[in-house]
């Protein structure tokens, strides 16, 4: 059985599934990932409690002191500004693998999926039994924020101001500028798990439209898979589910779980967020040349620590 002392992560972030057009994401740093493709501009952090990895980054960021966020372990956070009209019917935010995982899923999988689809997000779906396997959700319903930002120069113009100044940026719930219209003409209720609900029905995704040059803000976030042991901890009397060990062996690309914001209508990745799983003797030497970074980095997290939070999200 594998120890997770004897792997360490590694997240990258592209515009497709090829590994080749991803770039380092430096975990728990105010400033974001960019992608810009010809679908659309996208900003993307990612957070992740208790961090051990590559590349260099903070252990921690102050976005888990927010009140929203002490329980949670990780958050992938993303602004997207689509360069075409993009359909809530078919957009869906989730994971999948080009390869099988039904011989590597672990002790009461079928059970945890259960809960998660019932207590968590009754919108998944997917099949992890087939030569490739996916969990997709409706973005609507399975994102845990959404922000409606406005449309035009002034859009994003809250985050880019904060992030200037080394600042946090917290997503929540709402909409900003002539994005509270569409809200409010769309009847989307204001608080997040109404909204999740809301957009749980089909007819309601069809209405909705995620229109060229509008900044939308998304926050995914939860408490139950924690990557400093990679593990998932559902609660609700299930013993910890423990990933290594299934994984031992096996080869890398098996060690990977990627997160994708997918246009399903013409089956086109917008953006892949990977988090990679790397035995630690092969990456002794990229470590050996990041420790001093390392500690830099981390002496810096005091001072990240006393950011103020932009609730706002867009502008």
């Amino acid at each position: 059985m594998a120890h997770h002392e004897n792997y360490i992560l590694k997240v990258t972030a592209g515009p497709t599934y090829d590994p080749t057009t991803h770039q380092d994401v430096h975990v728990n740093n105010p400033t974001p990932v960019t992608i810009s493709t010809s679908h659309l501009d996208a900003r993307i952090h990612v957070r992740i409690k208790d961090y051990r990895g590559l590349p260099s980054s903070p252990p921690t960021s102050p976005y888990f002191t927010h009140p929203h966020h002490l329980h949670d372990r990780y958050s992938i956070a993303f602004t997207l500004r689509p360069k075409r009209a993009l359909s809530g019917a078919h957009l869906v935010f989730g994971n999948d693998f080009d390869h099988p995982i039904r011989d590597r899923l672990p002790p009461l999988f079928d059970k945890a999926f259960g809960i998660v689809k019932w207590w968590i997000d009754p919108g998944l779906d997917g099949d992890v039994y087939g030569d490739k396997p996916f969990l997709y959700g409706p973005l609507l319903s399975s994102i845990n924020v959404l922000r409606i930002g406005a449309k035009g120069e002034g859009a994003g113009a809250v985050e880019g101001e904060a992030e200037k100044a080394g600042e946090e940026v917290v997503f929540e719930e709402g909409a900003e500028g002539d994005g509270e219209v569409v809200r409010r003409e769309l009847g989307v209720p204001e608080e997040p798990g109404a909204r999740r609900k809301f957009f749980l029905q089909g007819e309601r995704r069809e209405e909705f439209v995620f229109e060229e040059g509008r900044v939308y803000a998304c926050d995914f976030f939860n408490p139950y898979l924690d990557f400093n042991d990679f593990s998932l901890k559902l609660g609700y009397g299930l013993p910890t589910i423990g990933i290594i060990s299934h994984w031992d062996g096996q080869p890398l690309r098996t060690h990977t779980l990627r997160y994708v914001l997918k246009d399903r209508e013409t089956n086109t990745e917008l953006f892949v967020v990977s988090f990679q799983l790397i035995p630690t003797e092969q990456s002794d030497t990229t470590t050996g040349q990041e420790s001093g970074e390392r500690r830099e980095t981390e002496g810096d997290a005091g001072e990240q620590g006393k950011s103020t939070y932009v609730d706002e999200g867009v502008d």
